[in-house]
C-alpha cells in the first residue's frame, strides 16, 4: 500500500513510519520544512511539501495514495488560545482527508485520546468526551467515523495520554520538561489518578494493523500500561533527575491541568482480542529508567 502520513517526524509518526516500510508499504509524509524533507527522507520515505493547513496539498495526496494515516497535531504551545486553534487545525485536516476519499474505499485512520470513565478502564466502545481542553479532537475523530457510511474504510486508534520512547513523550514527557524548568518533580494532588501509556513501536504496530484490516467506523485502543499512578512516573523522573518529588497544583500545567489531575485508566482487551495486537516493548516506569540527568 502506499500511505500518506502525516505527523512522520514525531514520537508516534516516526514510528508508523518504520513500522509501514518494515511491513512493505511505502510511505508519502507531509513535510513542512526543509529540515522535515531531509528527516523524512531519512526514514525511507518521500517527502510531500505542504503544512497540514494546505488544504490542497491533502487532499492531492490522499489522491496520489492507497490510504491516509493522520497523526499530526501541533503540540508546541501548552496555551488554551494555541491549543484550541491547533483543534481546528486538525479538524480541516481530517474533513479534507474524509471528503476526498468519500466512495473510494480507502483506509483513512485518525487518532484521538483514550476517554476517562468514572470508577473503571475506559474501553473501546465508550464514547469520546464531548468537553474539556482536547474534547474538540473527540469531536474531530466522531465526524470521521461517520465516513464509515460514505464509503470510507475509516478507523481509529486511540492513543493513551503517554505515548513514549526512550522516556521521552506524552504527558510524562510534559511532566519531565515541567520537572527541568521548575527543578522539582511534581504531580497533581496525591498522585493516586492513573494514565494509561504505550511503547511508540507498540504503537505503531496498532495504527498498521487498523490501515490493513480494520473494519469501517471501528475505534481500537494503543494502550499497554492500563493505568500507571503519576505520584509513580513523578517518582522514577525525580530519581533519573536528581529531583525532588511532590505536590504541586494542577494548575501547574496550564490547559493540561484538569486533565492530568483525573483518574483515566483504559483497557485494550478488545483490541488485542480482535486485532490480535501485542505490545511488545518496555512499559512507562520501565522506559523512564532511560532519562538522561
Amino acid at each position: 500500500m502506499h500511505v500518506l502520513l502525516t505527523g512522520a517526524t514525531g514520537t508516534i509518526g516516526s514510528a508508523v513510519a518504520a513500522e509501514l516500510l518494515a511491513h512493505g508499504h511505502t510511505v508519502l509524509a507531509l513535510a513542512r520544512s526543509d529540515a522535515s524533507a531531509d528527516a523524512v527522507r531519512a526514514l525511507g520515505a518521500e517527502p510531500l511539501r505542504g503544512s497540514l493547513a494546505d488544504l490542497d496539498v491533502l487532499r492531492a495526496g490522499a489522491t496520489a495514495t492507497d490510504g491516509v494515516v493522520s497523526l499530526a497535531f501541533d503540540h508546541a504551545t501548552p496555551d488554551a488560545d494555541a491549543l484550541a486553534a491547533s483543534v481546528a487545525q486538525e479538524a480541516a485536516a481530517v474533513a479534507a482527508f474524509g471528503d476526498t476519499l468519500v466512495g473510494t474505499g480507502k483506509p483513512l485512520v485518525v487518532v484521538s485520546g483514550t476517554p476517562a470513565v468514572p470508577g473503571r478502564a475506559a474501553t473501546e466502545a465508550d464514547p469520546l468526551p464531548t468537553d474539556g481542553p482536547v474534547a474538540g479532537r473527540g469531536r474531530t475523530v466522531t465526524a470521521a467515523l461517520a465516513l464509515a457510511d460514505r464509503g470510507v474504510r475509516v478507523s481509529s486508534v486511540r492513543m493513551p495520554r503517554t505515548v513514549h520512547q526512550r522516556g521521552t513523550g506524552g504527558f510524562a514527557g510534559l511532566l519531565t520538561d515541567a520537572a527541568r524548568r521548575s527543578g522539582v518533580a511534581g504531580h497533581p494532588g496525591d498522585g493516586t489518578q492513573r494514565w494509561p501509556a504505550v511503547h511508540a513501536a507498540d504503537a505503531a504496530s496498532l495504527v498498521r494493523l487498523a490501515l490493513e484490516s480494520a473494519p469501517a467506523g471501528t475505534s481500537w485502543h494503543a494502550v499497554a500500561d492500563e493505568g500507571d499512578a503519576v505520584r509513580d512516573i513523578a517518582a522514577v523522573i525525580g530519581r533519573r533527575l536528581g529531583l525532588p518529588v511532590r505536590a504541586v497544583p494542577a494548575e501547574s500545567f496550564g490547559p493540561f491541568g484538569p486533565v492530568f489531575a483525573a483518574d483515566q485508566p483504559a483497557s485494550s482487551a478488545h483490541t488485542r482480542a480482535v486485532l490480535g495486537w501485542e505490545p511488545r516493548h518496555p512499559g512507562l516506569l520501565a522506559d523512564l529508567e532511560l532519562l538522561e540527568p
